[in-house]
């Protein structure tokens, strides 16, 4: 989980993101590590809300610009798998927990989603966490986002 959460900020400082965009990219799946077991939950058919917990325990450090993403990656996955050419690269793991969050958006969801002030950045995110699955790349160390970290703290 630690390396697909580097590779997601990686992914977003290869592409010129916002230092917000990037940490939001680091911490996106920060509530897994809270979650008691997590793929416990997948097994029992069960989702464990990881991005509402991520958020909950990271508003009270760092601000809106990094845990709104947060909190919508997941909204934002719903939205881009109404997109069947998207939702056919999704790996195997993020099918099914697409479907036990809810499932593809319906029109009306995805026009609500649309109108949230933290939509480009929830987009990009998730693009960055689908796209973060590779093994054997040469991975940055998490102390080096350590300065990163600390300057988008409240």
């Amino acid at each position: 989980m630690t390396q697909h959460m580097i590779q997601s900020a990686m992914l977003a400082e290869k592409s010129n993101s916002s230092s917000a965009l990037i940490c939001a990219s680091l911490l996106h799946d920060y509530g897994h590590f809270i979650l008691d077991d997590p793929d416990e939950l997948v097994n029992q058919k069960k989702d464990g809300k990881h991005e509402d917990i991520a958020y909950q325990y990271l508003k009270t450090y760092f601000n809106k610009n990094v845990v709104e993403p947060i909190k919508n990656h997941v909204r934002a996955k719903r939205y881009l798998a109404t997109n069947q050419k998207y939702y056919q690269i999704l790996s195997q793991a993020s099918k099914v927990s697409l479907h036990l969050q809810g499932g593809v958006m319906n029109g009306e969801e995805a026009k609500e989603f649309e109108k949230e002030k933290f939509f480009d950045d929830s987009i990009k995110l998730r693009k960055f966490d689908e796209a973060a699955k590779k093994i054997d790349i040469e991975m940055k160390d998490i102390n080096d986002y350590k300065n990163l970290l600390n300057s988008n703290l409240l």
